[in-house]
This record gives C-alpha cells, structure tokens and sequence, in this order.
C-alpha cells in the first residue's frame, strides 16, 4: 500500500492506473471509494470519476497526526472486482 502525506486543509486529487497491472483488455465498470476510520472532521471523499483504465477521487479534510486507508472497489467488464488502497497520513506540510 503506498502511503502519501496530506496537509488537512489541501483538496487534493489521487489516481490508480489500473491498466498498468491488472486490466488486460478489460475496463472498468464502476468504481467506489471508501475511508477508514470514519469519523468528525476526518478524511472525506468530495468526488470521484473513472474512464476505462483509471479512477480519481478528490478528498479533503483530515485529523492532524491520523492515518486513514482509502480503499478503490473496481468491478470490470468480465464481472471481476479488486480493491487497492493508499495510506493518508494527515500533517501540516
């Protein structure tokens, strides 16, 4: 899991190429983002997209000195479905 540094008041967006690893002549369906651990004032997805190889989300907020996973759910064009995830450590930057 890559693990990236947030500043709490940054609305910054993060990627996955899905294509590079696991696609292989598939696309994506769909495409969902989840934070863990949910809480007040903490990590929260703003928006999210995705085309035929690649998800995006735009997240904001965040507790200073928290970790948090932000998990990606693909389903494929075949029916298959994978989730990767990076780490956001919340610190003023």
């Amino acid at each position: 899991m890559a693990l990236a540094v947030k500043d709490p008041d940054a609305r910054i967006d993060y990627g996955i190429d899905w294509g590079a690893d696991y696609v292989a002549g598939q696309s994506i369906a769909a495409s969902s983002w989840r934070v863990v651990p949910i809480e007040v004032g903490g990590l929260a997805v703003e928006s999210a997209s995705h085309d035929l190889l690649r998800t995006a989300v735009r997240v904001s907020g965040g507790r200073r000195g928290q970790v948090y996973q932000l998990t990606n759910h693909v389903l494929l064009s075949d029916g298959q479905s994978e989730d990767r995830s990076i780490a956001i450590r919340i610190d003023d930057r």
